[in-house]
């Protein structure tokens, strides 16, 4: 499986905030959870990617090729960006042909059928969308030129239910051709639980861990027990310990150990959103050290 995406040393420096030698990849037909909390550099990344921000240091290397022209590296990188890029007093039709007309391969059948499955109105003023109809406008232009990358940051923030739902499907679809790959950005952990195929979490502008989704599940439990067995355990194996007067819940990467130490112990599976923020707390207080 190739890298359509490999990303070495890259580094950008602000006043306030920094990336640190940022070393991630992007495999084809992947869908890459990009999971940070807010600030964390996510949005700094992905416009680094494309271009928007200057890197101070490092490389990147797009679809396996690092002579590819810029050009031809923006017809394969479809985006749908959390704050939008479209003129609000365009209609849908305007803005269309103002975006199709920046790529040597605009497929007007495929757009035309991603409008008619979203029930867009192309003679609708952009501003009159709701949130959840100018992302699948946004999806329809980022999948109707061909793009064998599609990267997505923050897509589902602020989206009802059901229409995340409907997007995790497209995704799922998209990612069956051959070639294709997702890079999907958010602080949402259920969505990525869903659909992603690597994890890949970011905090405070570094990368914490790259790694299979499924794997990075099976490494964390949650565990609960009473507070009299909890008085026992090291505290250093616990990570976000919540303790009432009627026991407590905690997630560990030591639960085999403590199952059999305590076979009391009840053992569960921890949810993504759990493990996350069990990772980026040990970051956190790593660096108040």
């Amino acid at each position: 499986m190739e890298d359509i995406l490999r990303i070495s040393n890259i580094s950008k420096h602000f006043k306030t905030f920094s990336l640190s030698n940022i070393n991630i990849s992007i495999k084809e037909n992947c869908i890459t959870g990009f999971l940070g909390k807010n600030g964390a550099g996510k949005t700094t990344l992905i416009k680094i990617i494309l271009g928007l921000v200057h890197k101070d240091e490092g490389n990147i290397v797009y679809f396996n090729n690092p002579n590819l022209k810029k050009r031809d590296i923006k017809d394969r990188i479809g985006v749908v960006l959390d704050d939008g890029y479209f003129y609000d007093n365009l209609t849908l039709n305007q803005m269309k042909n103002l975006v199709s007309s920046t790529y040597t391969n605009w497929n007007e059948k495929k757009y035309k059928s991603y409008i008619e499955r979203f029930r867009l109105d192309e003679k609708q003023i952009i501003s009159s969308l709701s949130k959840g109809m100018k992302m699948k406008y946004a999806l329809s232009l980022a999948l109707s030129h061909n793009a064998d990358l599609l990267i997505m940051d923050e897509p589902t923030s602020g989206l009802d239910p059901e229409v995340r739902k409907e997007l995790m499907n497209i995704l799922n679809e998209y990612i069956q051709e051959d070639g294709k790959s997702v890079l999907f950005s958010t602080h949402i952990t259920s969505d990525l639980e869903q659909i992603a195929d690597e994890i890949i979490i970011i905090n405070d502008g570094k990368i914490l861990e790259q790694i299979s989704k499924d794997e990075l599940i099976e490494e964390y439990r949650l565990i609960k027990s009473n507070n009299k067995i909890l008085e026992k355990l090291n505290m250093n194996d616990l990570k976000l310990v919540n303790k009432t007067n009627y026991g407590f819940s905690a997630i560990t990467d030591k639960y085999e150990k403590l199952r059999k130490e305590f076979p009391e112990i009840i053992v569960e599976r921890a949810s993504l959103e759990d493990i996350f923020l069990a990772r980026t707390e040990v970051l956190e207080n790593e660096t108040n050290i």
